[in-house]
């Protein structure tokens, strides 16, 4: 197996690394786990296994996550039940991260990623190659003239657009997209009950080599699998954008989403019970393009996040060493090459 010839050969590399293998146990600045909210996609639960992995085996702490969805670990963040949210979209929790950031309970540490984005996509072979079956598709408002091409099976009259997952505030964004632009009339509003459900319906259509629109975002192991091209749409405009998310506004017409810098979240009294801990938390840092890597090879290989935050550390570690002190990162090496 391809993966297991790769992970040998990087255990012996990361081992010739290492200082010294011997080094004294680590002393936890805290006298309990450390709580990760456990959002439920798989950048998440990836950034939770790296994080976790550098604070278990550079400082010794315990660490265990709470499963949930967006908005309800938001909310345990600032109550203190959750100490560390790894992806924090702000543009998709505006109102909500504002107002525990203004009650002091929540604190923004820093982008983990500079550069997510979401849109409406297309497979690249719908529209460029020489058996593309739709050229000429370039912007959502081409759209109205393709609904043959993405025609829905159960109305066969429409095109099908695969929205975001339901109860997500992206699904409403996009439903709202489909009136702004005309495209209720030609489009069914398909609603996936799961991200699982999303990403299987778009890799089952571009295994089998057939069109599909989509919404969808980076990073993801799509992302690092497929080639995808996003659909253009008028330039991002806050208002117009504010308009989108709240059903109660009246529309001011459809635009882009804005390219997000998504943060590290942390409880204010954890940043202050562990400051060790904020440092390293700080430091953290990708891009949205070697996240998306990093979740291709884990679908392909069928590893688990922990495997795949692992196999990543082992892989960059150029990149997130000089975020440890020195005793730290010779520990997390060292438990590297021992797992």
């Amino acid at each position: 197996m391809l993966f297991s010839i790769r992970w040998s050969a990087l255990l012996a590399t990361a081992v010739a690394l290492l200082f010294p293998l011997s080094v004294n146990a680590q002393s936890c600045p805290l006298d309990r786990p450390v709580v990760f909210g456990g959002l439920d996609w798989d950048s998440a639960r990836f950034h939770n296994a790296v994080a976790a992995r550098l604070i278990r085996s550079g400082f010794g702490c315990e660490t265990t996550e709470i499963p949930g969805s967006t908005i309800p670990l938001t909310n345990g963040l600032a109550r203190g039940d959750v100490d560390v949210l790894m992806e924090v979209w702000r543009n998709n929790l505006a109102e909500v991260w504002a107002k525990a950031a203004e009650r002091g309970t929540v604190t923004d540490i820093g982008p983990n990623f500079p550069d997510a984005e979401q849109g409406w996509y297309v497979p690249r072979y719908v529209v460029e190659g020489p058996d593309a079956p739709a050229p000429d598709l370039k912007s959502v408002h081409d759209l109205p003239r393709y609904t043959e091409l993405f025609r829905d099976r159960e109305e066969p009259d429409k095109g099908r657009f695969y929205n975001c997952i339901a109860g997500w505030s992206c699904e409403i964004v996009n439903s709202r997209k489909l009136e702004a632009y005309g495209l209720d009339e030609y489009y069914t509003n398909f609603l996936p009950g799961t991200g699982e459900a999303l990403s299987a319906a778009v890799a089952g259509a571009i295994k089998r080599k057939r069109p599909i629109l989509f919404y969808y975002w980076s990073p993801s192991w799509l992302d690092g699998l497929y080639d995808f091209v996003k659909l253009e749409e008028p330039e991002y405009n806050a208002a117009a954008f504010e308009a989108l998310r709240d059903p109660d506004k009246p529309l001011q017409g459809g635009v882009a989403y804005a390219l997000a810098a998504v943060a590290v979240g942390v409880n204010a009294e954890f940043s202050q019970d562990a400051p060790e801990l904020i440092r390293v938390l700080t430091a953290y840092n990708t891009t949205s393009a070697m996240v998306s890597g990093a979740l291709g090879q884990m679908r392909e290989n069928d590893l688990t996040p922990e495997e795949a935050a692992d196999l990543f550390l082992l892989e960059n570690t150029d990149h997130w060493e000089s975020w440890l002190p020195d005793e730290s990162r010779t520990r997390v090496l060292a438990d590297l090459a021992m797992n």
